[in-house]
Formats: C-alpha cells, sequence, structure tokens
C-alpha cells in the first residue's frame, strides 16, 4: 500500500498534465466576442479542473489518514539485516497514528519466511489395521503407530513447548469447581503464548537439514532412514503455521464462552502483543475468535518492540543481559547431558542405516525435534515413528531440564525476566499506572492510561513460552521448584513443560466476587463482601495455597483472598534481585546450584 505522499503525486499528475491545458493561453484569446466568449468558457474549465484536483487530493489525504486510524499494532523484532527494512517502514508509517497502535507496515517482524504448503492427502503414510478403529486426522496425523505406546497415551503430550495445544490432562493438585452461589467474575487477566510455528532461527532441525542438504549425492540411506534419500528440509521460519491459527482462534472462541459478558459492547478495549509476526498475528487471530472477523471494532491491539536493548515485559529476557549470556546456561548443559543419556541406544540403532554420513547423537536429537515441527508445519512426519514412546518421555523430560535450568528456579534470571509482568499484574489489581519499575516494563507506554488502561474487565496479553514460565516464577509458584537430575528420569513431576507451555498455552487470572467470606471448605461463613484471585493454567487450576503457605494450604479450590495475594507479591522485587540478576558480573555456577531464581 502507499503513502499518501505517492498516491497525491499520482492524482496531481493524471489529473492536471493534459495538453489542452498547456495550449490554452497561447491559442484561444482574440478580441471577437465569440472569442471572449470563449475564452471565458476556457477559464471557467480551467478553474474547475483546479478546484477538482485540489480537492480530490485533500478527499485523497483525508481518506488515507481515516484508513491509517483503523490500524491496531505493528509487529516484532527482526536480525540485524531487518533493521534498515523497519526503519524504512517505520518512516512510511502515519504521523497521526502512533507506532505501537500500528499493524501496518510491520515493524521488527523478525524472519517471516513461509514453508512447503502441506499435502496431507496425498504423503500420510499412516495405514490402519482393518480391524481397528479409523482414527481421521484432526487437522494433524497423530495416530501414528510407536512402539512401546498405550492405548489412551500420545507422544504428541509428550513434545514440551514444542506439542501442540492441549488442556493440561492431570491438574496441578486440585479439583475443579463451579462458581459457588451468589459468587461473580468481575475481571480476567489473560495471558497466551502465540501459536504453533516453524522453527525459529539457528534451530538444530535447521542445522541437520544443512547437513543433509550438503552431503546429498554423497550418502545410502536404508531401512527406517530410507526416506533421508529424497528428503529436504523445507520447513520456513518462526512465523505461525496454519495450525499456530487454528489455536489461536479456538482459544479466542473458547474465551468468549467463559468471559464473553466481562466484554462492555460500548467499549473498545487495548490488546497487548509483541512487534514479532507470529504474536501480531495470534493476536488476531485470538481477537477473530473472541469477537468475530469484525474484531477491530472492539479491540485495539498494542503492539510492544521486542528487539535487544527494548523494554518489553511481554519478552522480558531481551533488556536482561545475563539472560542471554553464558551465566544462564545451566538449562542447555542439563539438557545436553540427559540428551546423551536417552539418546544412547537411539544413535546406534539408527547410525547404521546410513552410509557416508557421520551420524551422531545430535542428529538424532535434532530427528527427534523435527517429528513436531513438520507434524503442525504438513500434517504428518516421517520422523515422528524413528524413536519409541520412552524415547519420547526421554524428549520431554530434556525440555524441561531446558526450562527449570535457563527460565525457572534453576536459572539464576528467571525472576528476573518475568517481574516485569508481575509488576503489571499487580499495578492492574491496584489500579494504577507504572511510571518507574526497577524492571523491563515499558514505563512509556505503562505511564499512561491510553496505552495501559485501568478499566478494563477483561485484559488480554500475548508473550512467549520461557517467558511465562519465568513469570509463574517471579509470582513464586513453588510447586515448580523441585530439582530434576540430568542424569536420569525421576518419574512425574510438576515442572512438564507439555503441561504448562504448549503451543497456545494461555493462564487465566481472575478476580471473583463473593457476597460472604468463602472458606476453605467452600461454605459461606458471615461477613461481607470478599474478593479472591483464581489462577487457571491450560484449562486448570493452580493452587495458590501450595504456593503460599498465607493463601490457605487446605482451601479446595486453589483460591486466594485478594488482599492476601497482593501481600505475598510485595517481596517479588526483592527476590529477583532485577538489576544483579540481568546486569551483574557473577560467576556461571554449574546447573542445581541456583535454587530460587536468582543468583545466589
Amino acid at each position: 500500500m502507499r503513502d499518501s505522499a505517492e498516491d497525491n503525486t499520482l492524482l496531481s499528475k493524471d489529473r492536471m498534465s493534459h495538453p489542452q491545458e498547456e495550449d490554452v493561453p497561447s491559442k484561444l484569446f482574440t478580441r471577437s466576442k465569440s472569442a471572449r466568449i470563449w475564452s471565458k468558457a476556457v477559464l471557467i474549465t480551467i478553474t474547475g479542473l483546479i478546484l477538482y484536483c485540489t480537492f480530490g487530493m485533500l478527499f485523497d489525504n483525508l481518506l488515507l489518514i481515516v484508513t491509517a486510524g483503523t490500524a491496531n499494532s505493528a509487529t516484532l523484532p527482526g536480525t540485524q539485516d531487518d533493521a534498515k527494512d523497519d526503519q524504512e517502514a517505520l518512516k512510511k508509517t502515519s504521523a497521526k497514528v502512533p507506532q505501537y497502535f500500528q499493524t501496518t507496515p510491520e515493524l521488527w517482524a523478525g524472519p517471516t519466511a513461509t514453508g512447503r504448503a502441506p499435502f496431507l492427502a496425498q504423503t500420510n503414510a499412516v495405514s490402519f489395521d482393518p480391524t481397528a478403529t479409523f482414527v481421521p486426522n484432526t487437522p494433524l496425523e497423530t495416530a501414528i503407530p510407536i512402539v512401546g505406546q498405550q492405548q489412551n497415551q500420545s507422544i504428541f503430550h509428550l513434545m514440551g513447548q514444542l506439542s501442540p495445544y492441549f488442556p493440561n490432562p492431570s491438574g496441578f493438585g486440585v479439583s475443579e469447581y463451579p462458581l459457588p452461589p451468589g459468587a461473580n467474575i468481575t475481571q480476567v487477566q489473560m495471558l497466551s503464548r502465540h501459536g504453533s510455528r516453524y522453527p525459529t532461527s539457528g534451530a538444530n532441525v535447521y542445522v541437520f537439514g544443512q547437513k543433509i542438504a550438503n552431503l546429498t549425492g554423497k550418502f545410502q540411506a536404508s531401512g527406517q532412514l530410507s526416506f533421508l534419500n529424497t528428503w529436504n528440509y523445507e520447513l520456513g521460519r518462526e512465523i505461525l503455521v496454519p495450525r499456530g491459527r487454528q489455536e489461536l482462534f479456538e482459544s479466542g472462541i473458547l474465551h468468549y464462552y467463559q468471559y464473553g459478558q466481562l466484554y462492555n459492547p460500548n467499549s473498545k478495549i487495548i490488546v497487548r502483543t509483541t512487534t514479532q509476526d507470529r504474536m501480531l498475528k495470534s493476536a488476531e487471530y485470538f481477537m477473530a475468535g473472541f469477537f468475530g472477523l469484525e474484531w477491530t471494532n472492539n479491540a485495539t491491539i498494542e503492539v510492544i518492540i521486542e528487539a535487544q536493548g527494548f523494554n518489553n515485559s511481554l519478552a522480558g529476557y531481551d533488556n536482561c543481559r545475563n539472560a542471554n549470556t553464558f551465566r544462564n546456561q545451566g538449562g542447555i548443559n542439563a539438557t545436553a547431558e540427559w540428551v546423551k543419556v536417552y539418546l544412547k541406544d537411539a544413535t546406534e540403532r539408527l547410525r547404521p542405516l546410513i552410509q557416508g554420513f557421520e551420524w551422531t547423537i545430535e542428529d538424532t536429537y535434532a530427528a527427534q525435534n523435527m517429528c513436531p515441527y513438520e507434524t503442525v508445519a504438513y500434517g504428518y512426519s516421517v520422523f515422528c515413528d524413528l524413536f519409541t514412546y520412552d524415547e519420547w518421555v526421554g524428549f520431554e523430560y530434556s525440555l524441561d531440564l531446558y526450562f527449570a535450568g535457563s527460565s525457572s528456579f534453576q536459572s539464576p534470571t528467571g525472576r528476573a525476566v518475568g517481574l516485569g509482568y508481575v509488576q503489571e499484574t499487580v499495578a492492574r489489581l491496584k489500579n494504577h499506572t507504572l511510571g518507574y519499575s526497577g524492571s523491563q516494563i515499558n514505563t512509556t507506554l505503562d505511564s499512561s492510561e491510553e496505552t495501559f488502561p485501568l478499566n478494563q474487565s477483561l485484559y488480554l496479553d500475548f508473550s512467549h513460552d520461557t517467558n511465562i514460565m519465568s513469570i509463574l516464577t517471579a509470582f513464586g509458584f513453588t510447586q515448580f521448584n523441585t530439582l530434576l537430575p540430568s542424569t536420569h528420569y525421576p518419574g512425574p513431576h510438576n515442572l512438564t513443560v507439555s503441561h504448562l507451555e504448549p503451543f497456545g498455552a494461555r493462564l487465566d487470572i481472575e478476580i471473583i466476587q463473593t457476597p460472604s467470606p468463602l472458606n476453605a471448605k467452600r461454605l459461606y461463613e458471615e461477613g461481607d463482601k470478599t474478593t479472591y484471585i483464581h489462577f487457571i493454567l491450560n484449562q486448570r487450576t493452580l493452587p495458590l495455597g501450595l504456593n503460599f503457605a498465607e493463601c490457605g494450604v487446605d482451601r479446595l479450590d486453589g483460591w486466594c483472598e485478594l488482599q492476601t495475594f497482593l501481600k505475598t507479591q510485595e517481596k517479588a522485587e526483592e527476590l529477583a534481585k532485577y538489576d544483579e540478576a540481568c546486569n551483574g558480573d557473577y560467576d556461571a555456577v554449574p546447573y542445581g546450584e541456583i535454587v530460587d531464581g536468582a543468583p545466589s
């Protein structure tokens, strides 16, 4: 789309450069009466054309300004190569609409390469025994026979943050209850992860694909790996795949059913996301699900720059330097150690199947990662059944270790990265803006009610998996603070990433008012109206009493009185040690020596 200046130039050339207009002054004026009449007619015509062009251009400008005014946001950070394009795009944005409310052109959008289109009707190789029940794809093909997989088990629930969305199947330690009579939900703050996407830049699947490409024609694969003789890496980069669009659209529909009456139809709410393409698109697909295709009548998307050095609570690691340095390598190191344990047999099984190719344990791990990426991109991946069910359990655990050591309580920046969003949540609950935080919030935006509104009963924010993990850590959800060993699988455990951060994960924070106090056994007692807070992660309650003793360990419903919960958050900044954690010059320590999400 051209900007207004370009359109005006075209209008000017089209409407004012006619040959007859140039010739009028020199050829048509005479002293005859008829000539004078003719000259007056020409003069009137010229005047009319000038007025037409002038007001035509003004109308065109007005139309463009009005059109730009309906824009809602922008998009996210890219590589240094994208910076020049971002600056050029920024120059083209309308001066009438702030950058943080514009969606086009996309700024700091990051890589946006799309991949090969799926063709599942032709490529789906899953077959069913004549006596077995046929299971159609919905839309992904997940009915893949896996060695060791039992009925009601699915490897697609063992893929950590790469799992397509599914509700937490086992809960977090408390049961789910309906609201008691007379209780009302008065506010919801939702924090959502983006939907299923292509791999990020530099992912191990890309490295594996390049290795295959560089050796094409020089190796010979057989057996289960024979498909590699003709296989090509054709995934895109970082943007949503169709399944990701579906996840966020369906989440919007689900949340409308859950909370539709919290929206005031006479209002237009602010919805926050980041400038990254998949983040902006996730917010837009969610809005389409919640409100319908005319969602721009109901919401304005505020797009916060996501790039190194920019303050942004929805991508808190970008302005936390140590989160991206050797000081925060515990999760990577723990994962690498575990991969050598659980994939040893698989590597020895696959290595003889490919000649002329030095197959390493890193290749085995990359091949396992290829399964979830190709599945959400194409609907099916031949890489999935290369591994046994137990090896998929090991895969899930490798990601649990990574999140524990890079974004949670075993990370020195675990609390700091999530601190800004915790401060914003508390500020909304206390009904004030934030002019200074001592964290990575964008105070320019958070200090104004135009961009950090306080009068909404429905708040919708969009973020990333590791950021949400750090937010849970900064809140102090210590049920996820069990040290996970990197040498063996400990069995079921609370920090299971597929239950916390699958694609499309969502954290809903409900504020509930009851007519009188509701005791731990969910019975009303005498007293005044009481306000409670209720955390729901992937459609299951997070028990606040289990994490904050002040809330009542014996509460059946996991709720907490709001004022009691707010008191538990008063030390959040102190516990995070933000400046030291993000900018301090401290020694890196082995995985397991950090125990509370901050430098020890």
